[in-house]
Formats: structure tokens, C-alpha cells, sequence
């Protein structure tokens, strides 16, 4: 518990920055909250001075324009009670949604500062979700601690408080002791049952995961004809969700059930009280309609307790994972004094890289070389020899365990990553497109292109002809991931991406795999066009798209160990040269 409370504590010190960033809001509704509290109290008390103004009337006729007063005086509180409160929510919903854009805000930014390695080892699904359920838990623990615990625990003061001076001690310590038995069934009660609840959300995550999974490999899934497969997965999870839940509302009502017993129970009691001092004359007809109110006043939103504390307890587990996302080690940070990098002519070179993604396995051993400034290096090797590795180190994704990668004799660590970034343009193997439009995914490369430029891009990787047969042209949406294109059309939409960003440095990762023989050849004259005075370094499996390069690194398993333009490595009759012939023979067969 004592560990529970710390872990809590220190959630609550990471939460307070950024609500404090707003102390007259804070201030203001605070005031609010207790003015609210107290014209509350007002409403019961008004009621019994009407209830007793009229038990007077019989002895004296002059009072009859007194409860008409005390009526209106009643209204008027009931409408301020509720004006105060609907003018403290109006303030701090200022403070709710500005407090969450910041945290959505800060942990979307923090993600996409975390590594490579962190994205490739979380589901997609599940960190929507623990995002989704962070700020939607961010919003549950402010509603339910400011606008119910908060002012219901001020309720409870302030009606002790009155039951103290006006009544018997008798009173209060029945209310006393009856709150004291609420809350502390109500607390041990819903830790119990917390067991169902987190099972039921685990449960609830991993079919939101499963589903999301599913749907992402829709096509896969109708390429094995595994629909019904799919299905029965789905429905298996389905009924362990349901079982969980009903649990779940079992447990519900046990909470329930003890919590009406408790307040029947205690509202016997101070009643019976109540009517007896009536009998003894010691109070009116009046405080026993003012006592009645004040304990139902007090107990609805305690009925209500067990919810609050749960869905408390359920948002602080769920905030807590959010900024447990933000306490994730960012692997891949600028250094204090980094540069940025203001280059047309990068000149690149590794000089002795070492690399391994784990402990297990070794993937660059020692690789150096140099890219001159304006020329074309290709990069090929056998799947697995760390070609693509060089580009993502090159990126900085990972930062290598020994050697250095310069730009320009500048060692890149000692560069802004942002900088370094804008600098090159990529075309990957796997290109992966938003679920927008064409035109937006075009200009992805340049956001502020006009549409000149984004169709003269499009124009020159052979693009713009399938774009005008589209149903809405540039404006057609290409779905999600770019479903509704084909492989070869996706990379297209990539060269053009590549085309538009006209940075210093191309990197083509195997950028025409996916094209037919007619384009390729087509997107390779572009290519030569754009790597004319720029550093182009070309990852690829198809050795006749890389004829032309001023040099050719062939690497195996994590080495290079070949080095020198197509006629060079030919006339070696090494690796490379073996590796042409292979593909000249099935280009022969075919």
C-alpha cells in the first residue's frame, strides 16, 4: 500500500507542472468549488426556515409574506449553486484540454525521439491504446478528484461542521462513523475487485490488438483464406472478454449491495435521533426535513464513492503508463554543441564500423569507405551482408558501438539529427504511404510545395499519367499503408516523395525492386538526372541498375570484400562477377 501511495505521489509531482502552468484558473475554481459547497448547504437550511414559517402562521398573520421570501431566497440559491458550478467547469475545461494537448502533445513528440530498436519491439495497436487510455485517464482523474472526491469531501466537512454547532455531538459522530464504515468497505471492496478489472483491460487490449492486426493483414488473411480462421480467434477472445466483464459487474454489485446497507442503516439511526429530540422539543419539525436532506445530500455522491475511487485508481494505472512512455530513454540524442549541417556538396565516409543489433550476432565488421562528393556508390551483397544497416546508421537510427561516419570530416554525432535528416532523401524498399491523398503523400518530401512542383515530381518517376486516370486525380485517397496501390506504384509515389525533397545526399534502397522492366528503365534515367551533383548511395539487389556507378562495394556477411566500377569487378571474376552471371542467366532464361 505504502508503495502504491509513493508511486501515486510521484505521478501526482509529474502531472502538477503543467496544471500549475494556470494558478488564477486554479484559483478561481477553487473559490468557485466552495462557494457551490456552501450555497448547497443553503438550499436545506431555507427549506427548514419555510417549513417552519409556516408551522407559524397560526400564531400570527404578519408572517405570511415571510416563506414567499424565503421561497424566492431558495430558488435563487438552487440557480446559484448550479451557476457557480457550471461557471467552475467552463474555467477549467480551459485548463483540462490545454494540460492535455501538452502531455498528448509532449509524449507524440517523445515517441518519435525513441529509437528504431523501440518501435520495432512494441505493437502498434496496444501503444495506441496506452496512449488513448493516458490522456482519456489524465481527464478521469482530474474530472473525478477536482469536480467529485475534492468537493465531496468538502461537503462532508462543511455539513460536520454545521451538525456540530447547531445539533448534538450525537449527530455527528453517527454521520462520522457511518462515513468512516463507507469508505473503508468501499476501499477494501474495490482493491478486491481490482483484480477483475485489470483483467477484463488486458483482455480488452488484446482484442483491440488482435483486431487491429487482423485488419492491417486484411489481404494476407484473404490470400490463405483465413477468414473464418481469423473469425474464430476473434470469437474465442470475445468470450474471455465476456467472462471477465461479468465478473467484472458481479463484483459491481457486491460493492453496491454493502454501500445501501451502510447509508440505510446510518440514516435509521440519525433519523431515530432526530425524531426523538422532535418529541423532547429540543429541535423543529424544521431541522428534522434539514437533517434528512443534509445526510441525502451528503450520501448521493458517496453512493457513487466506489466508482470514483476505481475508475481513480484505473486512471492513475493508465496515466502512470503514459508518462512511463515519456520515461523512456531517448538511445539517440544531439549533443550540447551539435551543428547543423549546411552543405550542396556532402562528401560521406565510414571509417571503420563496427555494428550489432544484439550481443548474439555481429552485422558490420570494420567497414570503411568513401563516397565522394556528386557521386554514385552502389552497395550490394547477398540478403543479411548489412547493406541497408549503412543507411541506417548513416541516418543515425543507431549509433554505431566503434568506428565513426563522417559528412564532410564532420563526424555526424556532432551534427543536429534534424539537420543531418533534411539533407537526405530516401527511397526504401518497403514504402509504406499515409491514408491521404495522393498529393499529400507526394508532398511529404517538401510540405510547402505548390502543385507545380508536386506534379513535375510525379512527372518525372513516371507517376503523373496513373495519377490523372485516378478517380479524383492528385486528390484520390490511396488508403491505409497504400492498399489501393500496387507495390510498383507506391515506390513511384516514393521517388517522387525523393524527387521533390531535392536534398544533397539520395539514398535508393532498393528503389526500382518492385517496378516492371519499361518503368525501371524510365525511373534510372530520372535517377541519373537527380544524382547529377549529388551523393547518391545505392542499395541493390538488380546489378544492371547499377552499371553505371562511379564505384560498386560488394559486401558478405558484414565485410566488404570487393571494391571497383562494374568493368573492374568484372575483370576479377570474384563474387560480383559470379553474381552478374547468375542474373544475366535468368534474364537469358526468361
Amino acid at each position: 500500500m505504502k508503495s502504491t501511495l509513493n508511486q501515486d505521489h510521484k505521478l501526482f509531482k509529474k502531472i502538477a507542472p503543467y496544471f500549475l502552468a494556470y494558478p488564477w484558473h486554479l484559483a478561481a475554481t477553487l473559490a468557485l468549488l466552495i462557494l457551490t459547497k456552501l450555497t448547497n448547504l443553503g438550499v436545506p437550511i431555507l427549506i427548514k426556515q419555510i417549513i417552519n414559517s409556516f408551522n407559524n402562521l397560526s400564531q400570527s398573520d404578519q408572517l405570511i409574506m415571510l416563506p414567499l421570501w424565503l421561497i424566492i431566497a431558495y430558488g435563487a440559491c438552487r440557480f446559484l449553486a448550479y451557476l457557480f458550478d457550471e461557471i467552475c467547469g467552463w474555467i477549467f475545461a480551459h485548463v483540462t484540454e490545454r494540460t492535455l494537448q501538452a502531455i498528448s502533445l509532449d509524449v507524440f513528440r517523445h515517441i518519435f525521439n525513441l529509437s528504431l530498436t523501440f518501435h520495432l519491439n512494441r505493437q502498434g495497436g496496444r501503444l495506441h491504446r496506452e496512449i488513448d487510455r493516458g490522456t482519456r485517464g489524465i481527464r478521469s482523474l482530474v474530472s473525478y478528484s477536482l469536480y467529485r472526491i475534492f468537493p465531496t469531501f468538502l461537503e462532508i466537512g462543511i455539513v460536520l461542521t454545521w451538525l456540530l454547532t447547531q445539533y448534538r455531538v450525537w449527530y455527528a459522530v453517527v454521520v462520522l462513523i457511518a462515513l468512516v464504515l463507507y469508505i473503508s468497505y468501499t476501499f477494501l471492496v474495490t482493491e478486491w475487485r481490482g483484480h477483475f478489472r485489470r483483467k477484463m483491460n488486458e483482455l480488452d487490449t488484446q482484442v483491440s490488438q488482435n483486431t487491429y492486426d487482423s485488419l492491417l493483414n486484411y489481404e494476407t488473411i484473404k490470400y490463405s483464406g483465413n477468414e473464418e480462421l481469423e473469425a474464430q480467434r476473434y470469437s474465442n477472445q470475445l468470450k474471455e472478454l465476456s467472462i471477465a466483464t461479468i465478473k467484472n459487474d458481479r463484483s459491481l454489485s457486491a460493492l453496491d449491495f454493502g454501500q445501501q446497507f451502510i447509508i440505510a442503516v446510518s440514516l435509521v439511526v440519525i433519523l431515530t435521533l432526530a425524531a426523538l429530540d422532535i418529541r423532547d422539543k429540543n429541535i423543529s419539525l424544521g431541522d428534522f426535513v434539514l437533517i434528512n436532506s443534509l445526510m441525502l445530500q451528503l450520501y448521493t455522491p458517496l453512493v457513487f464513492l466506489g466508482v470514483m475511487y476505481r475508475e481513480i485508481r484505473q486512471a492513475l494505472t493508465d496515466t502512470a503508463r503514459l508518462f512511463e512512455l515519456l520515461d523512456e530513454k531517448v538511445d539517440i540524442q544531439d549533443n550540447s554543441n551539435a551543428i547543423e549541417l549546411h552543405t550542396k556538396s556532402p562528401n560521406i565516409r565510414f571509417e571503420n564500423i563496427h555494428f550489432s543489433y544484439d550481443n548474439k550476432r555481429k552485422i558490420l565488421k570494420g567497414i570503411s569507405f568513401n563516397v565522394p562528393a556528386g557521386t554514385t556508390t552502389a552497395i550490394v551483397g547477398q540478403s543479411g551482408s548489412g547493406k541497408s544497416t549503412l543507411t541506417k546508421l548513416l541516418f543515425r537510427f543507431y549509433d554505431v558501438q566503434n568506428g565513426n561516419i563522417y559528412i564532410n570530416d564532420v563526424n555526424i554525432k556532432n551534427i543536429s539529427q534534424n539537420s543531418l535528416r533534411k539533407h537526405m532523401a530516401v527511397v526504401a524498399q518497403d514504402t509504406v504511404l499515409f491514408n491521404d491523398t495522393l498529393a499529400y503523400n507526394i508532398r511529404y518530401g517538401k510540405p510547402d510545395a505548390s502543385e507545380d512542383e508536386y506534379i513535375a515530381a510525379a512527372q518525372a518517376a513516371d507517376l503523373h499519367t496513373f495519377a490523372q486516370h485516378l478517380s479524383h486525380t492528385y486528390n484520390t485517397i490511396v488508403g491505409e499503408r497504400g492498399l489501393k496501390l500496387s507495390g510498383g506504384e507506391k515506390q513511384r509515389v516514393a521517388i517522387a516523395r525523393a524527387l521533390l525533397k531535392q536534398a544533397p545526399i539520395l539514398i535508393l534502397d532498393e528503389a526500382t525492386s518492385a517496378l516492371d522492366s519499361k518503368t525501371e528503365y524510365a525511373i534510372q534515367e530520372a535517377f541519373h538526372r537527380l544524382s547529377l551533383n549529388r551523393t547518391t548511395i545505392v542499395i541493390a539487389h538488380r546489378l544492371s541498375t547499377i552499371t553505371h556507378a562511379e564505384q560498386i562495394i560488394v559486401m558478405d556477411k558484414g565485410s566488404i570484400v570487393e571494391v571497383g566500377t562494374h568493368q573492374e569487378l568484372l575483370d576479377k571474376n570474384g563474387i560480383y562477377a559470379h553474381m552478374w552471371a547468375v542474373q544475366s542467366r535468368k534474364v537469358k532464361k526468361l
